[in-house]
């Protein structure tokens, strides 16, 4: 896969969603200095993270990726990132229980900085400026020294995603992600007032197996499981002069890995099979992810997949299903059947956020909460009739109490999005939204399992 490749040879293919910097010399220097830097993760995580994936990919893990749309300078705090991790870590223990097989865990964390966009500029006022691309390229203020491209905020994202991860490792290994202490935060959303009755049901029978757990000796003292939990992360490769500065040579293989995070993703806008993101992403051992919305031709899926997995190796790659709720049921089935036909070994992730964007009345970018379980919805009644693994899904969320997003069990209005709208992007699910979701998945993921058993104490009797 490597031997025809070098970290810098996207530079000749054609290029989507990068911005033109001022000062050539100063990017030059800037990459120069990020190249030498430390590696943020290590290859042997991202290949225990690949391996973990090949489990989801067989049926026997479910993956759960999620956190901010894009990560921001002005809200760096370390209370932020606790809240994320710990909604995350909330999702997993309901996950877990209702599927009754392991959560592999990934944020959209520590290097999510840069962004897509629709146009290269906008207009105020009759004053047209680059576009908002992120805080790793440019500032969101109105003005030309904000929007002006800045090699140096790569830098500052660098130094803020190796606080970010040191601050997760601590969390994640040191005690926080003790699975006694997450279901009692559970206990407390359920008795908070959530409406379903389920929910209460299934926060009782986790109680139930923990005590069972304790009574046969199973604690956080004697079981490091119990107490520590394996937490990885990933964000879209975009700004390919980042990534590049941070791919290194592993000793161990003499294989390349980019060392910004554990998963790098191809969004929707640059997944062109002859483009530099692809290039660059066939050549890093990573596990990879490919954004698949309703335009993706299934034969331009199976290209993707053979260029990054030539050796159809399971737990390389997740093609993660952006479709809509409108639109998942008529969309999907045909790259599914495609990929199962050709015996490709892939993670189906589902991504309810980014087809479900709208406009409310008052001006706001939101997403309506009933749009996004109606595409999970669809997402698994696809995977159902297909008789394939409906994988993971992928959810940008905060563990913040905003209002970017309507419904929920909190009822929030097209009135009360200005209560609390902090996105730098894009909308983004609440604490409260992001666990009644994970509520949703577990009963599904219940479901699939009890038609499994069912259907192997049949053949069993048969």
């Amino acid at each position: 896969m490597t031997a025809e490749w070098s970290p810098d040879g996207w530079r000749a293919k054609p290029i989507l969603q990068t911005p033109e910097y001022p000062d050539a010399k100063a990017l030059e220097n800037a990459e120069d200095r990020l190249s030498g830097y430390p590696p943020l993760v290590f290859a042997g995580e991202a290949r225990r993270l690949s391996a973990q994936l090949a489990g989801v990919a067989e049926g026997k893990a479910f993956l759960l990726q999620g956190g901010d749309c894009a990560e921001s300078f002005a809200e760096f705090h370390p209370d932020n990132i606790r809240d994320t991790f710990r909604v995350l870590l909330q999702m997993a223990v309901v996950l877990t229980f209702g599927g009754g097989r392991p959560v592999v865990k990934v944020g959209r964390l520590a290097g999510q900085f840069a962004k897509p966009r629709s146009a290269d500029t906008e207009i105020i006022g009759g004053v047209e400026l680059p576009s908002y691309r992120g805080d790793m390229i440019n500032g969101m203020g109105f003005s030309a020294a904000e929007r002006a491209p800045d090699p140096e905020r790569m830098v500052q994202a660098y130094n803020q995603s190796a606080a970010t991860l040191n601050l997760l490792r601590a969390f994640a290994q040191g005690g926080y992600a003790d699975l006694n202490q997450v279901h009692s935060w559970n206990l407390d959303f359920v008795a908070s007032g959530t409406p379903a009755a389920k929910y209460a049901d299934l926060a009782d029978r986790i109680d139930e197996t923990l005590s069972f757990m304790a009574a046969c000796g199973l604690t956080s003292e004697t079981t490091a499981q119990i107490r520590e939990t394996d937490f990885y992360t990933s964000h879209e490769a975009l700004l390919l002069g980042y990534e590049q500065a941070m791919t290194r040579v592993d000793s161990t293989t003499g294989d390349w890995y980019d060392t910004s995070a554990h998963m790098l993703w191809a969004g929707d806008r640059t997944r062109q099979a002859d483009g530099a993101h692809i290039e660059f992403m066939r050549g890093i051992g990573n596990p990879l992810g490919i954004k698949a919305g309703p335009t993706l031709p299934a034969d331009d899926l199976l290209r993707l997949i053979d260029i990054l997995n030539p050796d159809n190796i399971p737990g390389r790659i997740t093609v993660i299903s952006r479709m809509g709720a409108d639109q998942v049921a008529e969309k999907l089935p045909t790259l599914v059947q495609a990929v199962e036909r050709e015996g490709r070994k892939i993670v189906w992730c589902c991504d309810p956020m980014h087809g479900n964007t709208v406009k409310a009345g008052n001006g706001y970018k939101t997403r309506p909460f009933e749009s996004v379980l109606n595409e999970v919805r669809g997402f698994f009644a696809v995977h159902k009739a297909e008789g394939t693994h409906a994988g993971g899904i992928h959810v940008e969320l905060t563990g913040q109490n905003v209002t970017e997003c309507t419904g929920g069990a909190q009822d929030v209005t097209e009135e009360n999005l200005a209560d609390r709208y902090h996105t730098h992007c894009d909308p983004r699910l609440n604490a409260s939204q992001s666990l009644e979701l994970a509520f949703l998945v577990a009963e599904a993921l219940k479901s699939e399992r009890d038609q499994q058993n069912g259907s192997g104490k049949q053949a069993a009797a048969e």
